[in-house]
């Protein structure tokens, strides 16, 4: 058809990759913990063998190895106050983990996020954590319809119907991935003032996981006003090159005839008892009208085709 030539698969491709980015920067964000960075405040640990730097040096007498006295017994002198006797440790968290710099080594200790977190708002962690997930399932499907429209080409009204199905999921997941990043906000904001008190945040900052997720949510959008644009205007075409068909091809024909057609158009913008459902069952009726007329049928006349499609609606 000279329709599928005018497709938008600009706009069509465009909403391909905004939703396939969508779909790789919440799933990133969702493993990664680095949605909140900050410090700790915490007491430095005495210095040892295995710690030389950020901890409390304790100066020992030049006579404690000449005496018998054990080191248990020597009273230690420290110098450091204020601040200076603490240290502050850097620590990130993500919606599964918080991680933060262990005093003794390099390594890094991490728990689990939902045990830090306040009892009463677990439950909305785990809400925050489950319309993560079906924002993200949801995207999946949006990219697959989109996909299955671009290489389904040759039904343009099963194309609209996967259009459409696809601006919708793509809607509701991006609803449902803004309310899953607010009540992880509210949620982490929580356990700061009343987590325990060895995680309490001295100072904090979002990290790159939480500006990440926030840009999965605007390339969803975008995705999703793009795949409504592309519907919108698809349908437009239809209308406009299937009445164009019908006013080259039945020009010269009879007055009633000419008459029939353009009622046969118009109920389907006019109330009626029996209300059109979608777009795209008006689109069905321009193809079914143009074939029995124009293509299938050539040999009937036109009495004929005006006389099956009466019956066909009256049934």
């Amino acid at each position: 058809m000279e329709l599928l030539k005018g497709l938008p698969w600009r706009r069509a491709f465009l909403a391909v990759i905004l939703n396939l980015l969508a779909l790789s920067l919440s799933t990133t964000a969702l493993l990664g913990s680095y949605w909140c960075t900050g410090t700790q405040k915490v007491p430095k640990p005495l210095c040892g063998k295995s710690k030389a730097t950020k901890c409390i040096g304790v100066p020992m007498p030049s006579d404690a190895g000449a005496s018998n006295v054990s080191s248990q017994d020597v009273v230690h002198y420290s110098w450091e106050t204020g601040d200076d006797r603490f240290a502050f440790r850097y620590f990130h968290t993500g919606m599964w983990l918080s991680c933060e710099e262990s005093m003794e080594g390099p390594e890094e200790k991490c728990r689990s996020f939902i045990e830090l977190s306040p009892p009463a708002e677990r439950g909305i962690l785990w809400l925050s954590l489950g319309s993560e997930m079906l924002y993200i399932s949801l995207l999946l499907i949006s990219f697959i319809l989109l996909m299955v429209e671009m290489l389904h080409t040759g039904n343009p009204v099963c194309g609209l119907k996967l259009n459409a199905f696809a601006a919708v999921s793509s809607v509701l997941s991006g609803l449902l991935g803004m309310v899953a990043h607010m009540m992880y906000t509210q949620v982490f904001q929580a356990t700061v003032n009343l987590g325990p008190e060895d995680w309490r945040p001295h100072s904090w900052d979002y990290g790159w996981a939480f500006y990440m997720a926030w840009a999965s949510f605007t390339c969803c959008m975008a995705s999703a006003v793009t795949t409504l644009n592309t519907y919108t205007k698809t349908v437009l075409e239809f209308k406009r090159n299937h009445i164009k068909g019908y006013d080259g091809s039945f020009k010269d024909q009879p007055q009633h005839h000419q008459c029939f057609i353009q009622q046969q158009i118009s109920s389907y913008y006019e109330p009626q008892a029996k209300s059109l459902h979608s777009v795209s069952e008006g689109v069905g009726f321009y193809s079914e009208l143009q074939q029995k007329v124009l293509q299938q049928e050539p040999e009937l006349g036109l009495d004929e085709v005006l006389g099956q499609t009466i019956g066909e609606d009256c049934c």
